[in-house]
């Protein structure tokens, strides 16, 4: 695979009812930041990138079509994990905005610190100082 220096090789991907509700939620909640959202007719997400330190997230509105939306019509919730160097203020930060916790900071046997948290979709969001193919 080809190197791109800082720019993520994984987006994942995910589709919700209320695109709109879950881009809130992910930038006022979750500190993630808004970079692109493009809207259709009738107020729906075609196509929206969050991004989180040099990670992004791509998502949209499901029933829009095509064969994306097609292929993920009926999927469950999918997991995200996002690395965060301040687990507990960030933790501190979706609490006050109201997102569910399902695992409060903890102190993790391999060394990380990690919380975690769902969306109102379903969707789990992971958030942790544990930043996989790092060294030490």
């Amino acid at each position: 695979m080809a190197g791109t220096g800082d720019v993520p090789t994984i987006f994942p991907t995910l589709l919700y009812d209320d695109a709109k509700a879950a881009i809130r939620m992910l930038t006022e909640a979750l500190g993630f930041t808004e970079e692109t959202v493009y809207e259709g007719d009738g107020g729906s997400v075609l196509h929206a990138e969050l991004s989180c330190g040099n990670g992004r997230v791509m998502l949209g509105s499901r029933g829009r079509g095509g064969v994306f939306a097609e292929a993920m019509a009926g999927g469950g919730p999918v997991g995200v994990y996002v690395v965060v160097d301040e687990v507990d203020a960030h933790h501190a930060r979706a609490v006050q905005h109201g997102v569910e916790i399902l695992m409060p900071p903890t102190d993790q046997d391999h060394g990380s610190r990690d919380y975690m948290a769902r969306d109102a979709e379903g969707n789990v969001w992971s958030f942790g100082t544990y930043a996989p193919g790092s060294s030490g």
